[in-house]
């Protein structure tokens, strides 16, 4: 499929300018610059079976290596050094072309992945650790279940869970109409009992982790977060990420849960399984349509889980964010985030979700004010409405010139077609100040 372009179908606030830095991409999800600005595109690898790393030319992408787990989640450069972060590992490449596995046996195996890696002022990497399922459950929608049968979300520290267990058909017994009871934090058809003890672990799901930078020494630094994307520290020092909210499926579907931009504090829980948004999953407008109100797991909370520094509207799935740090550019210290847009009608209880996501947001930290930077004119992605515009933006990078590079993801295949994305429709879109 070719993806057409057209300038004049993005929406910018005045003042700004859009261009097309590379295009014919195979489903591009992460950017990295070098000390001399040259660019680094990390490929997610679902469209080919391998993650690939390239580096942007002059004459187009060279690749520069391949066959990661895919998906590849992040491509980060550090003192001339690429780190690769795939399907349960961490890779270094050095820069004579050796290739190091720091970090293996990531809890990956599930819905949700370890994600980029970013460099402290410690010197350390961090990173975010997705969670295994949607909301705690194993369950009928976790279509890894087959290949992965013993695999579950672990928790960040040491809990107990009220003994409630769900009833599915057992998706391990072939055609037979045999029932399945499933406990959180538990295989497939295990169930729980009333305050049984579950001890934590350092891989934790939904957790941000950090390591030495020859990956040793791992350690947790905070839990409760259900899918810790986009990983910043500011020029202050303080550690943010993207989280993804609660999705309207499986066992324990929950609706109209917000996507989180949260400050990463050490030793903290986040809320998940039981918040959303820092407020409990009991309240009442977090009810599905035609379900049960959803409850609590966890017979007791490690703390009452900090307010998110600013929400995102169900589904919007934001992604990676960049600070800008150039007056000439805009407001200095703010945040800019991608938005990916929702995956409905498969998490959102088979509704659309119109008005979300598929354009760059600001975020004020100090204050929480969220507001629009570029989307398309029609408010919609471009496969949508046929249009030459952005589809899914899902990392944003500022240059060393105040240049903004958006990671566009590319064209999702149709609904019904079976999974995936179309190859040769993502976009490296660059944005500079007029």
């Amino acid at each position: 499929m070719k993806r057409t372009i057209s300038l004049q179908d993005i929406k910018l606030l005045p003042g700004y300018r859009i261009e097309v830095a590379e295009k014919d991409l195979n489903t591009p999800i992460s950017l990295s610059l070098t000390d001399k600005n040259e660019i680094l595109i990390g490929d997610a690898g679902i469209t080919s079976g391998g993650g690939k790393v390239y580096l942007l030319t002059a004459t187009g992408p060279r690749l520069i290596a391949d066959g990661f787990n895919p998906p590849l989640t992040g491509v980060t450069y550090y003192k001339g050094s690429i780190y690769v972060a795939h399907r349960g590992v961490i890779t270094r490449l050095g820069a004579d072309g050796t290739r190091v596995d720091l970090l293996t046996g990531l809890p990956s195996h599930g819905d949700h992945h370890n994600n980029k890696v970013v460099f402290g002022p410690d010197g350390k990497m961090y990173f975010g650790q997705g969670t295994a399922t949607n909301s705690g459950v194993v369950g009928e929608d976790n279509h890894w279940l087959k290949k992965y049968p013993f695999f579950h979300d672990y928790p960040g520290s040491n809990v107990s869970v009220i003994g409630k267990n769900f009833k599915t058909k057992n998706l391990l017994a072939g055609a037979s109409n045999e029932q399945a009871w499933t406990g959180p934090f538990s295989p497939f058809g295990v169930p729980v009992f009333q305050n049984e003890y579950i001890k934590g672990i350092t891989k934790a799901s939904g957790s941000i982790l950090r390591a030495n930078e020859d990956g040793s020494q791992l350690e947790l630094v905070a839990w409760g977060l259900r899918n810790p994307f986009g990983l910043k520290f500011d020029r202050y020092n303080r550690l943010f990420c993207s989280n993804h909210g609660i999705d309207v499926r499986g066992s324990r579907p929950v609706t109209e849960s917000p996507d989180e931009f949260q400050w990463v504090q050490k030793g903290m829980w986040y809320g998940w399984p039981d918040y959303t948004g820092g407020e409990p999953v009991t309240n009442p407008i977090f009810k599905p349509e035609g379900k049960k109100q959803p409850q609590f797991i966890l017979s007791q909370h490690p703390m009452m889980p900090p307010k998110p520094v600013a929400t995102f509207k169900p589904h919007a799935a934001i992604m990676g964010f960049d600070f800008n740090y150039n007056p000439s550019f805009g407001p200095v210290d703010e945040a800019y985030i991608a938005e990916f847009g929702s995956e409905a009608p498969e998490t959102t209880g088979g509704k659309k979700t119109p008005g979300v996501g598929h354009r760059v947001s600001r975020i004020s930290p100090n204050t929480g004010k969220v507001s629009t930077f570029l989307m398309n004119q029609t408010g919609r992605p471009a496969s949508e409405t046929g249009g030459g515009g952005i589809e899914r933006p899902i990392d944003i990078v500022f240059g060393k010139q105040g240049e903004m590079y958006i990671v566009d993801f590319g064209f999702r295949k149709p609904f019904g077609s079976g999974e995936g994305y179309l190859p040769n429709t993502g976009v490296i879109w660059k944005v500079t100040k007029i």
